[in-house]
């Protein structure tokens, strides 16, 4: 009696692991790491030292083919430690008439809620996965099944590029993927060719805008870097034969940043700073004269009618003293009302094509380009929005997320009676920093002003949230305790955590558990 139901039990698991199972996405095992090297290699943000309407991509006959989409596109990053679910983002991007959304990965559980949402998809391969898809045919078609044509096909997600790699060709990186991305471009784009999907779906490769520069500083000086001149030309040339886009990343905010002489009006389209003179062409912002350095570049290597994206533009909210809410309230509703207009850049008069960056504060990303690496979201972590901004959606204002679920209302605080001088402190405020975020405290943040005890508390509660309130997380060697009066001071708020999400993560333990059960019947029957 034992053995037939093990046996029923055996193959009823069976079925439903071969059958019913989410595809998993490929991925090599570095994909996995944590660490903040790899967190910069998936989504870094650099120094632009360089200059800083693109052309539609032609509409093919093909029912579902690319074609240029009004409105404001939006990055939606990952990297929190608390995300919020897909779905209730999803809702955020319909409600706010954000028609097209650039990953960096392929995460599944995000592509599903976006099945059919009616929004236009980027996804990302991050570029620690070049190597493996510069080495293998094989792995770029089982990416491309599992990440491009099953969502395409199953879940009714409208997927329109694929990016391979994320700014792989910056400065810093010192050459690690030079001799990678156009391989694994060329076998994606081959892998999407064998899909059918040639028309359907385009490749491209987000990069940083120092991968131009103009010897005479004038945007009609520019040429690529001659560095990588040679690496450039080939995915240029393979974008060109494949009627995709260049995209290219653009921020004056970095400028600003690493310049402290850096003309600040010259950073925002409404300022008044004195115009830059090309040749007769006047440019009065530091966008016109970065996005036209590429067109010129483009240009003189005999591909001037490129389509461009802007794959990434913002301003961040905090982190540094130009890192505000005024600062980015202004700079974005200035990239809204050029795409509001219609109106590019003197190179380029028509629309623009761009995704501003980003949608949510992602506080897990690293901060080696700087503090305000944590706050570019238009959006905080939860999806409340940080400031007025139009979008151009039905309202005029940002829709915030609904149905958001928070931890309990309380605080982990430096206990009253602990010393300022006690020789502990140093080392518990060392590790909550480093284990948490304080990427607001500082000269010119929203918690600059706060005095010696105040930025302890800060500290300890953000460790203390990022921990999901557990007890444990907020002892410090006795120096902590938990309060339930809300710390908060004036423009410094001391958050509360959403509730985590577990959704791919159950997924895979659910896997791991029918995986097991197998095993375990298969032992069974082979011993009765």
């Amino acid at each position: 009696m034992v053995r037939p139901l093990l046996f029923s039990l055996f193959l009823l698991l069976l079925g439903s692991t071969s059958n019913g199972s989410t595809p998993t996405p490929y991925r090599d095992d570095d994909a996995s790491s944590n660490s903040n090297e790899m967190s910069a290699l998936r989504h870094p943000k650099a120094d632009a030292r360089s200059l800083s309407s693109s052309t539609p991509i032609k509409t093919s006959s093909v029912n579902h083919a690319v074609a240029a989409v009004g409105g404001i596109g939006a990055n939606w990053g990952s990297q929190s430690t608390h995300r919020l679910p897909p779905e209730i983002v999803v809702r955020m991007l319909r409600e706010n008439g954000i028609q097209k959304v650039k990953l960096f990965d392929a995460d599944y559980d995000t592509l599903k809620a976006l099945g059919k949402s009616g929004i236009q998809v980027m996804v990302g391969i991050p570029n620690d996965m070049l190597s493996t898809f510069a080495s293998s045919s094989k792995a770029a078609d089982k990416w491309v099944s599992q990440n491009v044509s099953h969502h395409l096909t199953t879940n009714n997600v409208l997927i329109r590029y694929v990016a391979v790699g994320n700014e792989p060709f910056l400065a810093t990186y010192n050459g690690t993927f030079l001799r990678t991305t156009y391989p694994a471009l060329k076998n994606i784009q081959d892998a999407l060719t064998k899909a059918g999907l040639r028309n359907q779906v385009k490749v491209t490769v987000p990069l940083n805008a120092d991968v131009y520069e103009s010897a005479s500083t004038l945007p009609s000086g520019g040429d690529f870097r001659a560095d990588i001149h040679d690496y450039m030309i080939p995915i240029v040339k393979l974008l060109s034969d494949n009627e995709a886009p260049f995209t290219i990343n653009i921020y004056p905010f970095i400028s600003l940043y690493i310049d402290p002489n850096f003309p600040v009006e010259y950073a925002f389209f409404d300022g008044g700073a004195t115009p830059l003179n090309d040749g007769g062409t006047s440019y009065y912002n530091m966008f016109d004269a970065n996005h036209d350095t590429l067109v010129w570049a483009l240009q003189k290597n005999g591909f001037a009618n490129l389509p461009i994206v802007i794959g990434e533009i913002g301003w961040p909210t905090d982190g540094d003293r130009n890192a505000n809410v005024d600062y980015a309230q202004r700079f974005n509703q200035g990239v809204m009302a050029r795409i509001t207009a219609g109106r590019g850049t003197p190179m380029r008069p028509g629309p623009i094509d761009a995704y501003l960056f980003s949608l949510i504060d992602e506080d897990d990303k690293s901060i080696q380009p700087g503090n305000f690496e944590r706050h570019w979201g238009v959006f905080r972590f939860d999806g409340q929005p940080k400031y007025s901004l139009n979008l151009g959606g039905p309202t005029g204002a940002l829709v915030p997320a609904k149905n958001v679920s928070y931890l309990e209302k309380k605080w982990c605080i430096m206990k009253p009676n602990a010393r300022v001088d006690d020789t502990q402190l140093a080392a518990s405020v060392s590790y909550a920093c480093g284990r948490g975020d304080c990427t607001c405290l500082g000269y010119g943040t929203s918690c600059g002003g706060l005095d010696a005890r105040g930025n302890i508390s800060y500290a300890f509660n953000s460790y203390y949230q990022k921990n999901n309130q557990l007890d444990e997380a907020c002892k410090f060697d006795g120096l902590g305790t938990i309060t339930r009066a809300d710390p908060t001071v004036g423009s410094c708020v001391f958050e509360i955590a959403i509730k985590p999400y577990y959704g791919g993560a159950l997924r895979v333990s659910i896997s791991g558990l029918k995986t097991l059960v197998l095993g375990l019947c298969m032992f069974l029957l082979t011993g009765l």
